[in-house]
């Protein structure tokens, strides 16, 4: 039987992007186009253990000003706990015994993180494996605002991740407390890395079918459709290398851990070819990332970069 993880991880925000997570969280949006995970026919057995007051950003500015804290404009307004557990754990539990796990959770962090700063806490059952999303303002028991203390450093998120391995396993005894980035010094490549470059990856796909569709005849419209793709598509190159710069030490010890496994391969034992398949997999995902951010060279950037200060017609001469 493959081992069962609890999960626990958290991620701060501080201005427009509340309003971001709170679509994604409360479903308020039709569709979900940048997220093929979530299948909306089944979006109706979503569940709060927590229901909003009101928008997150106008109870997080609500709670901070009753607690007479000052903010500035990169003030960590919410933090948001992300609680699941590896998906073998939820197979064959009804949704009863679902909630349950979600309430221990829920239980666990009230009892670190005063109750009344709890914006909300939504399980999401309409996405592969039954997670819930819990938004809290980083106050204090004193009311101060800090989302450093805490969360804020290594050390604080082990002990977050220790403690509620010890609080959980008491009910689930089958649960196993997952290695941290902090111990294992690997940073975790979170899933939406790989939905941006999905999306950058079809944009580059549309860049180049207008290239080479590119004639004397419909050069003019051509243009225009490329020069609105590339709006787009070089701002995300250029921010998607930015945020893969902090994976290369991942990417490095994944690629010699592949190649001590491939030492091994002969004798190998069946659990050392799934870990040989799941380090290739992900040295495959990474791959396809930087592959992403190298489809447009830098000088081509570089020129579109200078271009957009040019009058449009230029462009019409360059291509």
């Amino acid at each position: 039987m493959k081992a069962q993880y609890a999960i626990l991880r958290f991620a701060k925000y501080k201005g427009p992007e509340i309003g971001h997570i709170e679509s994604h969280n409360e479903r308020t949006k039709e569709k979900y186009a940048s997220n093929p995970d979530v299948d909306t026919s089944r979006s109706h057995l979503n569940f709060h253990l927590v229901m909003p007051q009101r928008k997150y950003r106008a109870e997080a500015e609500k709670q901070i000003a009753e607690a007479g804290c000052r903010t500035r404009s990169d003030s960590v307004r919410v933090v948001e706990a992300l609680v699941t557990a590896s998906p073998e754990f939820f197979k064959g539990k009804n949704r009863s015994e679902v909630k349950a796990y979600f309430t221990e959770a829920l239980d666990f962090i009230q009892k670190h993180q005063p109750k009344d700063t709890i914006i909300s806490a939504v399980v999401h059952m309409d996405e592969k494996t039954p997670h819930m999303h819990l938004c809290f303002v980083p106050l204090t028991e004193d009311k101060r605002l800090s989302a450093k203390e805490i969360v804020g450093n290594k050390k604080k998120l082990t002990w977050w991740q220790d403690e509620f391995w010890k609080h959980m396993v008491g009910k689930y005894p089958d649960l196993e407390r997952g290695e941290s980035a902090s111990e294992t010094g690997r940073t975790h490549i979170p899933p939406r890395l790989f939905k941006e470059a999905v999306h950058l990856n079809r944009m580059k796909d549309q860049i180049m079918a207008i290239l080479n569709d590119s004639n004397p005849f419909n050069k003019k419209s051509k243009v225009e459709e490329l020069e609105t793709l590339l709006d787009k598509y070089v701002p995300g190159v250029e921010a998607m290398r930015t945020k893969l710069k902090k994976y290369d030490k991942t990417y490095k010890e994944l690629t010699a851990e592949n190649a001590e496994l491939e030492k091994e391969l002969n004798s190998a034992s069946r659990e050392s070819i799934q870990k040989k398949l799941e380090i290739q997999r992900k040295l495959s995902e990474l791959d396809e990332l930087r592959r992403t951010v190298d489809a447009i060279p830098n000088e081509v950037i570089r020129a579109y970069t200078a271009q957009k200060y040019v009058h449009h017609g230029r462009m019409n001469q360059e291509i």
